[in-house]
């Protein structure tokens, strides 16, 4: 082999270690950059999903890139993406946040119409019920066994949203009775009955 050859083969050889070696110093600060990215993804990322579903999807997007990219050994990659994306799954946990107590602050307002008006509605469609169940004929005009399956479920629907409220889960605990209300418009159409008008109850002091 001539000298020349020799010292281009020393020259690719040191390149290549030097390339290498950059690499590997790169590999431990990339590793701990990825990782904060999945740390803060899964601790906002839920909160993000309920609220910015379409946000949530494409930072999902970014982080498998990211993932893939620190798979590939493309580590200054890493580095370079990384501390965008901390900074916007930071942001639009914010938002998400944001977003959640303004939910919070409307379904609260809610609330006590819900709880006025439910019960209310419970015990007017029970007693058309019961009052059709002693009436075979006026029964035979309307769907009792309908009406009795819809309210079937109120009682647990109901019960759910108060032990919810009790334990300051306000989402849940509006959903489940909008569930209800549900449940008993459906058996009051049913029974061909009409449900009494809640009382009005008196807006929150702000």
């Amino acid at each position: 082999m001539s000298v020349a050859k020799q010292i281009r083969g020393y020259g690719v050889s040191f390149a290549a270690a030097v390339m290498l070696a950059a690499c590997g110093s790169q590999q431990e600060p990339a590793g701990h950059a990825l990782e904060n990215v999945t740390t803060a993804i899964g601790t906002v990322g839920p909160q993000v999903q309920k609220y910015m579903p379409d946000q949530y999807a494409a930072l999902q997007a970014r982080v498998t890139s990211l993932k893939a990219a620190f798979d590939k050994g493309d580590y200054r990659q890493v580095l370079t993406d990384a501390p965008t994306l901390l900074n916007d799954i930071q942001g639009l946990g914010a938002v998400a946040t944001a977003k959640k107590s303004q939910r919070v602050r409307n379904l609260t307002e809610q609330w006590p119409r819900l709880t006025a008006s439910i019960p209310d509605s419970i015990a007017a469609v029970q007693a058309r019920i019961d009052v059709l169940s002693k009436n075979k004929k006026d029964a035979a005009k309307v769907d009792l066994p309908a009406a009795q399956a819809s309210m079937a479920q109120v009682g647990t629907l109901w019960s759910k949203a108060q032990e919810a409220s009790t334990a300051g889960d306000v989402e849940t605990a509006t959903a489940a009775a909008k569930e209800a209300q549900g449940k008993i418009a459906a058996a009051a159409a049913s029974l061909k009955f009409t449900l009494p008008h809640p009382t009005p109850t008196p807006a929150p002091a702000h």
